[in-house]
């Protein structure tokens, strides 16, 4: 008889996939873009939410967030910066 096939579900094949290596660039570049994208994107809406709640001036509502998305910018910056400082070398 013939051997019955077998579907596999989705959390048999996520774990048949490996993990990436630990120097892979491009996981690391695609890791920090979503990050870089995400965060500018909730801090700038948080700070158009605030500008609007707070403040009447269209140029506080403005600076709140501008201030928002670069706070945004700054803690995606930093985060990409420690998934990639083990790739630098330093001489000491």
């Amino acid at each position: 008889m013939a051997e019955e096939k077998r579907e596999v579900t989705a959390a048999e094949a996520a774990a048949q996939i490996p993990p990436p290596p630990y120097n892979d660039v491009n996981a690391k570049w695609d890791a920090c873009m979503d990050l870089s994208i995400r965060r500018v994107f909730y801090s700038t809406a948080t700070g158009a939410f605030t500008g609007l709640l707070f403040f009447r001036s269209p140029v506080t509502r403005w600076a709140s967030i501008f201030f928002a998305t670069g706070i945004g910018v700054g803690s995606a910056y930093v985060e990409c910066s420690y998934k990639f400082g083990d790739l630098q070398q330093t001489d000491a």
